[in-house]
């Protein structure tokens, strides 16, 4: 094929449907991923395993403030219940 512009394939001559296409097993790495995958490259893994990390003690944090809010919530709306309760009976008995 011509590399016209626009055209669906790239500078290594191949198409973007072979790019996606794992059936065969001739899979084209994506930028980034031969590096991973060489045995002598501990800085990418220690990287990955750094933010792999970091994603999990997020998720931590989110998970955390998550139950706290609901715990917010929950208290929140009790009071308000309590509150409309109250008034109600306040109305009601005079």
């Amino acid at each position: 094929m011509s590399s016209k512009k626009g055209s669906a394939e790239n500078t290594n001559g191949v198409s973007w449907a072979e790019q996606w296409d794992h059936k065969n097993g001739d899979h084209v790495p994506v930028r980034g991923q031969e590096t991973a995958a060489k045995p002598g490259n501990t800085k990418l893994a220690e990287y990955e395993k750094k933010m792999r990390a970091a994603a999990s003690t997020g998720y931590e944090k989110a998970k955390v403030a998550a139950a706290v809010s609901a715990q917010k919530v929950k208290v929140g709306t009790t009071t308000g219940i309590k509150w409309v309760k109250d008034q109600y009976q306040k109305r009601t008995k005079k």
